[in-house]
């Protein structure tokens, strides 16, 4: 099993490496495995699906702010010595990937942004309930019940509820609290980098006006929205979020060339 810095990762070595490699980071509770295989395997990519501390697979402890998960995931990706990365994140992970283009902007090509947003607020309910394990199976059930569209297979819920409960109480609860203090409205004109940002049109975890505002916001900046789909976009809809993610990096190779010719 690969790992480095701790963190247990998988990867698709996808082309010949002459492109951007991608790295993506999961949600709240979540590990590689919310990235379903059309997003893992994307075509002509090298892709990294990384474990945050304290998740899945992973050694160390869970955080309590994004400004840490950033540092471990960039000691990471140093150790690994990619240089520059695309970096694809879902909702906790997409504000540590908003996180890394302010403080490693060197090291930032592009960003992909999927149920995300400056500001991440969490209900009071789903920390308190997290807090203790006599109710943390009532905090999952809620997040599940808020993160898929009605028209989501029933199959795929239940599989997602049971992935959520082999969490710690404790690794969700300190994610909400992280989730719940991530506030960068004031910095987000500083973020220059390409940036795709995809919601599900159903999404009410992160409802669509907080990639709505992402899109206004940030200068070079691209919004997909996907019908049918709610917070878990990725896992409701993956063949669409392949398409929209390899259609982004596609363009950004071909401009970041064009610039280097």
């Amino acid at each position: 099993m690969p790992y480095k810095a701790e963190i247990y990762y998988s990867l698709h070595m996808g082309g010949d490496g002459a492109k951007f490699p991608v790295v993506l980071i999961h949600g709240a509770g979540g590990t590689h495995l919310n990235w379903p295989p059309y997003v893992r395997r994307l075509p002509g990519y090298r892709v990294f699906a990384l474990d945050l501390p304290g998740h899945g697979k992973s050694g160390g402890l869970s955080q309590q702010s994004i400004a840490a998960y950033a540092r471990l995931v960039i000691a990471w990706f140093e150790e690994l010595g990619l240089g520059r990365a695309v970096f694809v994140g879902h909702s906790m992970g997409s504000a540590i990937a908003l996180q890394l283009a302010l403080t490693h902007p060197q090291q930032v090509v592009g960003l992909g942004l999927i149920g995300s947003g400056a500001r991440l607020r969490v209900h009071p309910d789903l920390i308190q309930d997290t807090s203790s394990e006599t109710t943390f199976h009532r905090a999952v059930d809620m997040v599940v019940s808020w993160s898929f569209s009605s028209n989501t297979p029933q199959r795929l819920v239940e599989l997602a509820t049971k992935r959520m409960l082999e969490n710690r109480p404790i690794v969700l609860h300190n994610d909400f609290v992280t989730c719940d203090s991530f506030d960068i409205i004031e910095r987000i004109p500083e973020i220059k980098q390409p940036s795709l940002i995809i919601c599900g049109e159903d999404d009410c975890m992160t409802p669509i006006r907080f990639s709505q505002y992402l899109r206004n916001n940030l200068s070079a900046s691209h919004l997909k929205t996907i019908p049918e789909a709610g917070h878990m976009v990725m896992l409701e809809k993956p063949e669409q979020v392949a398409d929209g993610l390899i259609e982004f990096l596609d363009q950004l190779h071909a401009s970041k060339r064009t610039t280097l010719a």
